[in-house]
C-alpha cells in the first residue's frame, strides 16, 4: 500500500519529467527542386589592433637627460652609489610632500644619489619657478609624458621611485610616497 505523502513528494517529480521529455514536433521540411539555400558566409573576424607589450623597467636601466639647470645627467656616472629616481609631478601632493625628505637624503648620505624626473608637460622656466619656490638638492629632469625614457616603465601613478643599487640594477620600486627611512631600509635589506 503506498502512502499518501510519499505520492505526493513524488507526483511533481514525474510530472516534471515528463514535461521536460516533451518537445514539440518539428514540421518537416517542405520539398522543393530548387538548390537548398546557402548559408551566409561567416563573416571574417575584424582585424585586433596589435597593442604594444606593457613596458617593463629594464634590470639595468640607462638614463642620459639634460636636467632643469642645464647640466647632462647621466645614470651610468653614478655607478657605485644608491640611486634614487623618482618620477613625480608638480600637481601631485604627495610628490612634493616627499620632496625636502628626499632632497635631505641626497645632501645627507655620501653613498645615495638621487634624481627627480617630472613626469609632466612643463617647460623649463615654468619648472625653474617652482623649483625655486620648492627647492631641492638633487638635480630634476623633465620628461616628457608623451615620450617616457625608454628604459623605464610608464608610470601608472605618481609618485613613482626606483632604487637603483651602485652596479646600476633596479634593486626595488615604490608606488606612492616614499621616505628615507623606507630607501634605507631596501638598502640595508640588500646588503
Amino acid at each position: 500500500m503506498i502512502r499518501t505523502p510519499l505520492l505526493l513528494k513524488a507526483l511533481p517529480l514525474a510530472l516534471l519529467l515528463a514535461l521536460a521529455a516533451c518537445k514539440p514536433a518539428q514540421e518537416p521540411a517542405p520539398a522543393s527542386s530548387a538548390p537548398p539555400a546557402q548559408a551566409p558566409a561567416a563573416a571574417a573576424p575584424a582585424p585586433v589592433e596589435e597593442t604594444p607589450a606593457e613596458r617593463t623597467t629594464a634590470e639595468f636601466p640607462t638614463l642620459k637627460m639634460k636636467a632643469v639647470d642645464g647640466s647632462d645627467y647621466d645614470l651610468a656616472a653614478h655607478r657605485g652609489k644608491w640611486v634614487v629616481v623618482n618620477f613625480w609631478a608638480t600637481w601631485c601632493a604627495p610628490c612634493r610632500k616627499e620632496m625636502p625628505e628626499l632632497s635631505a637624503l641626497h645632501a645627507m648620505r655620501s653613498n645615495i644619489e638621487v634624481v627627480g624626473l617630472a613626469y609632466e608637460d612643463i617647460e623649463a622656466p615654468e619648472m625653474q619657478s617652482f623649483l625655486g619656490k620648492h627647492p631641492v638638492t638633487y638635480p630634476v629632469v623633465i620628461v616628457d609624458p608623451f615620450d617616457p625614457p625608454a628604459d623605464f616603465a610608464i608610470p601608472r601613478g605618481l609618485p613613482l621611485t626606483h632604487l637603483i643599487d651602485p652596479n646600476g640594477k633596479v634593486a626595488h620600486t615604490f608606488l606612492g610616497p616614499v621616505t628615507a627611512a623606507d630607501i634605507e631600509q631596501q638598502i640595508a635589506a640588500a646588503k
